[in-house]
């Protein structure tokens, strides 16, 4: 799944990369997104193996740290470009007209830092609330990466700030983001359903399926880890919980560039374009 995740996402960057054609909004923010699945996936997935195929089941407490930022900053700014691409969708559907005079590249640029800008402010804090606490007892994550969390219940102090930031977090941010999709795409269907040719609807629908399919695939295990750690950890079987937080950074990653692929055009195009040069190249 690793390995799919790396050369699908990889692919999808080069693809959209090296073809002026697609260099436009949607295509752009694909690219983010493909970039962020790289990083998620390689900030945990390299040292799980480890730990299968080199018994390596130690990390110092600086490492840990990093990855715990690591994964909490890919996963807010994933979440603020599927925004992103939501409201490219809303605007490429509910207002055609003012897309290439609104979605600039120099607005997409500010949308972009102001993301990325986002996740550290946010994420930031979650690295001196673990730093400041006291780890006198058991040194032993029973999780196979460093999540905020995780790390938190191995502290002989009390961590109700830790709790009370991590809820605030998800609902002032990720909550907000979902929000703000399901409204962009409530606005969307309903600009769709009053479309007279039923051609026309079903084309604007199809345009908003692959998106809806990353959503779905994203924000599903996110929020099962993310209610697990905090509310069911005296329910949800502790083998289960690893279980989805792991297919969490490894599913949504591998699978987003195969929908993506395979539902678009112009990029299922350009790939089996390739693909027929670099065959024509090994025959020669």
């Amino acid at each position: 799944m690793y390995v799919t995740s790396l050369l699908g996402n990889f692919t999808l960057i080069w693809v959209i990369g090296t073809n002026k054609t697609l260099q436009q909004p949607m295509y752009i923010f694909l690219m983010l997104l493909a970039g962020c699945d790289i990083l998620l996936s390689s900030t945990t997935v390299p040292k799980t193996l480890s730990i299968f195929w080199f018994n390596s089941h130690t990390i110092s407490f600086n490492g840990c740290l990093v990855q715990t930022f690591s994964i909490h900053f890919n996963f807010a700014t994933e979440s603020a470009i599927l925004v992103i691409m939501a409201y490219d969708r809303f605007h490429a559907i509910c207002r055609p007209l003012t897309y290439t005079s609104t979605l600039t590249t120099s607005f997409i640029r500010k949308i972009i830092i102001t993301a990325l800008l986002r996740s550290v402010c946010i994420i930031t804090p979650f690295v001196f609330l673990l730093y400041r606490l006291p780890y006198e007892g058991s040194n032993v994550i029973e999780h196979t990466y460093c999540e905020h969390m995780s790390m938190a219940r191995l502290a002989t102090a009390d961590i109700l700030v830790n709790v009370v930031y991590g809820l605030i977090i998800a609902s002032c941010s990720t909550g907000v983001d979902l929000i703000l999709i399901i409204i962009s795409y409530v606005i969307i269907i309903r600009a769709v359903l009053r479309l007279r040719s039923s051609e026309a609807r079903l084309k604007a629908f199809n345009t908003c399926v692959s998106h809806v399919c990353v959503i779905i695939l994203f924000y599903t295990p996110a929020f099962f880890s993310f209610i697990a750690h905090r509310v069911g950890h005296k329910y949800v079987p502790l083998q289960v919980h690893i279980l989805v937080a792991n297919l969490y950074v490894l599913f949504p990653p591998m699978m987003n560039p195969i929908i993506y692929g395979v539902r678009t055009r112009e990029i299922r195009q350009r790939v089996a374009s390739m693909l027929l040069r670099a065959i024509t190249r090994i025959h020669k």
